[in-house]
């Protein structure tokens, strides 16, 4: 049995959603239960919503109401297109959940303010009107599926916007709701994105969640393999937006996706493959357009005969922060009281250096840099460069080829580097360099490593 995720785009619009059903009924076809399907809100509900949130904290009800009434009419439009045979019953389902918005949009109106709770609520909307939707489509196709609210099935903390799955308790959810599903021979469909607390309340798990609630259903129901299906063919060796010609890479290890994904490829949330990793659940990238392609596969041990890197990755708008004092010389603390900083402002660090009488780290989140740098400066000089980016390249051969981190840094002779960092694990070589240079020097890697 396999978990199939759906993102946005793959579940757009009735085109969309239609391609959806042939991919779940050829996956039935192949095995004797499921599929388990997990979709995301329909593209651009989640944004809409969140503005709707916005609007309504503010005192701007009208606004928020004219909002409400466009998504309203989206979503029956698409349960009409695609579910007629359910059609009064999925209407009124749709106009429920509708309602308790407009209701919800009038309380924050005149409270004017949204509380992280209220937020989770608001934000689940479009994965639970849009699974609702599939599941009658599926149905009304002749595919046996059965909607499951995900709140039933991930339980989490209540760090509400940015929960954290209860492992233990979100398994045990999972064997009470979906695998009866599927033991009887139901196709389970259900949100992604979402969960609820222990208490009941409604919780999402952050941009990107989707996929990460596929890794923990395929790790809850012990799948054969969990698929990502997106609109692209799956992992590239680089950002197509940068490198014109970008090749497909057929089998990467969880590790080489973790870096590739943390460090900008966009394809994966770097968050999917930590259930999968724990349960040795093959991942599998692939394109609802193109669903006979064979996509990405990653795996534990990845390819057996993969090339020097598995690919490239980069991230832009990245700031460096060096901190320089001369108190720093044989002291100990010192780090421990930068990073505390760093702790305090809750501002994640991608990239470390040290000297003998320097620290110099990068950061992509400027929302409290000026703070920083204010802080900072009681332990020393602070200088800050803007406008950088990182470049980094991955390949599980780097831990035993040294020579492929030298011809990566080769390559590049003829591009300043401002820093230079291999990781513990030594499947990764990143560079920090003016954003300017990143085109030219991603293009040059490519050209040695894939051309």
């Amino acid at each position: 049995m396999v978990v199939q995720k759906f993102g946005g785009t793959s579940v757009a619009d009735p085109t969309a959603v239609r391609r959806l059903i042939e991919i779940v009924r050829a996956a039935r076809s192949r095995d004797s239960k499921g599929p388990v399907v997990v979709v995301s809100a329909m593209s651009g509900v989640t944004d809409a919503l969140l503005a709707i949130a916005a609007a309504a904290g503010a005192g701007k009800e009208a606004e928020a109401s004219d909002r409400v009434a466009q998504l309203r009419e989206r979503h029956l439009v698409a349960a009409r297109d695609l579910a007629p045979g359910q059609h009064d019953a999925l209407e009124a389902t749709l106009g429920g959940a509708f309602d308790q918005l407009t209701a919800i949009v009038k309380a924050l109106a005149v409270l004017r303010e949204v509380s992280a709770r209220t937020l989770d609520v608001i934000a689940a909307m479009g994965e639970l009107l849009n699974s609702r939707i599939i599941a009658a489509a599926l149905v009304d196709a002749g595919i046996p599926a059965e909607w499951v609210d995900a709140r039933h099935t991930i339980v989490t903390n209540d760090d509400h916007t940015r929960a954290v799955p209860l492992l233990r308790e979100t398994h045990a959810a999972m064997r009470a709701t979906i695998a009866p599903l599927v033991d009887a021979g139901r196709v389970p469909v259900l949100g992604g994105f979402i969960a609820s607390t222990t208490e009941g309340h409604t919780t999402t798990l952050g941009r990107g969640g989707s996929d990460y609630s596929a890794a923990l259903v395929g790790a809850g129901v012990d799948a054969r393999e969990i698929q990502i299906w997106t609109d692209v063919d799956g992992m590239l060796t680089a950002d197509p937006r940068v490198v014109s010609s970008p090749r497909l890479v057929p089998e990467l290890s969880f590790t080489e996706a973790a870096e590739l994904a943390y460090f900008g490829a966009k394809v994966l949330h770097p968050s999917t493959i930590l259930p999968a990793v724990e349960r040795d659940i093959p991942v599998r990238i692939l394109n609802s357009w193109k669903p006979d392609g064979s996509g990405t596969l990653i795996t534990a041990a990845g390819a057996p005969d993969g090339t020097a890197l598995a690919g490239l990755a980069s991230k832009r708008d990245v700031t460096v922060v060096d901190i320089t004092s001369s108190r720093m010389l044989m002291a100990y603390g010192f780090l421990r009281q930068v990073f505390e900083v760093f702790e305090r402002f809750r501002t994640a660090v991608d990239v470390v250096t040290t000297s003998e009488v320097s620290v110099s780290v990068t950061v992509d989140d400027r929302r409290h840099l000026e703070a920083i740098v204010e802080a900072l400066r009681e332990y020393g000089e602070v200088c800050v460069e803007p406008e950088m980016a990182l470049l980094c390249a991955v390949g599980d051969r780097l831990r035993n080829e040294p020579e492929i981190a030298a011809r990566v840094v080769g390559v590049l002779e003829e591009v300043p580097l401002r820093m230079i960092s291999q990781a513990a694990s030594r499947r990764n070589i990143t560079v920090v360099l003016r954003q300017a240079d990143l085109k030219h020097a991603m293009q040059r890697l490519h050209e040695e490593f894939f051309a």
